[in-house]
């Protein structure tokens, strides 16, 4: 199975998939970090996927979403952004529409706990 297959596969099979630098519990870069960190208090259940273990599927996210960097969000099979987007989507409460929308589950209260910290 070559890694556009892989790739393809999973972002079919999993509700929510985040390709990113490490693990959702131990994320390795900074930007990893920030996706994982608003996925995991939100409460969504989602596929992690260590770019770092695989070098094919490192390179191969990018061709198949034609976007240059990583970490990279897909929702219901569609691709939703990287780190900057995530946090925008969190922050405007877009995210919460389209988790809605796609019949993912999160917690609500979490969503508004961090809009009204990040209020400025």
């Amino acid at each position: 199975m070559s890694a556009q297959d892989t790739i393809r596969e999973l972002v079919q099979n999993n509700d929510v998939v985040l390709f990113m630098k490490g693990e959702k519990l131990m994320p390795q870069c900074g930007f990893s970090s920030k996706v994982a960190g608003i996925l995991n208090y939100l409460g969504v259940e989602y596929k992690d996927v260590n770019v770092l273990s695989d070098a094919e599927i490192r390179q191969g996210i990018k061709d198949f979403s034609e976007w240059p960097t990583i970490p990279q969000l897909y929702v219901k099979g569609e691709f939703v952004g990287g780190c900057d987007i995530a946090i925008e989507m969190t922050l405007s409460g877009e995210l919460d529409t389209l988790l809605e929308a796609s019949g993912v589950g999160f917690d609500k209260t979490a969503a508004d706990k961090i809009r009204e910290a990040n209020k400025g």
